[in-house]
């Protein structure tokens, strides 16, 4: 939705002068478009108001953004810096692998961070993501198509013959 969104309205100047209802039309696809689009524009006021109309340059300062908690912020940073977002599917994919176990997001992004270099952090969150929603899927990943599937602990225990 942000290629279209952003052609209009690709800064926060532009994204304050939309209306709730407005903004709701772009992002309706995305579900919770209600939630989403009040708070991006509640952001958009704090970035254009505490912030200069600059995006916060940190972790920190951007969880202080309306609808902004952890992940969030690690993959506005993973896109504009080096970080680990653990998102539904990148932890999925790092717990079905081996490559990071945790019951939580937090316990996956530290896993995460040690095994893997920290200048492929970014990367590798893209990655992950991709794996987890064109193959290793939810419900059912596709184990007879998957590439990884020698390395994968899921496949070792539980995805032969599936």
């Amino acid at each position: 939705v942000t290629a279209e969104l952003f052609k209009e309205h690709g800064t926060p100047e532009k994204m304050a002068e939309l209306s709730q209802e407005e903004l709701e039309k772009y992002i309706y696809s995305c579900g919770f478009y209600h939630n989403k689009a009040a708070h991006i524009l509640s952001a958009t006021n704090d970035i254009l108001t505490r912030y200069g109309g600059e995006v916060p340059g940190t972790l920190e300062e951007l969880r202080t953004l309306a609808g902004v908690g952890r992940k969030t912020a690690n993959v506005v940073y993973s896109c504009g810096g080096n970080e680990i977002a653990v998102d539904t599917h990148v932890f999925r994919v790092s717990n079905r692998l081996g490559l990071a176990t945790g019951k939580t997001p937090e316990q996956v992004e530290k896993g995460l961070q040690k095994a893997i270099d920290e200048n492929l952090w970014s990367k590798s969150h893209h990655y992950l993501i991709w794996h987890g929603r064109k193959v290793c899927h939810s419900q059912k990943p596709d184990c007879a198509n998957c590439t990884l599937c020698g390395i994968c602990d899921y496949f070792k225990h539980k995805g032969k013959g599936r």
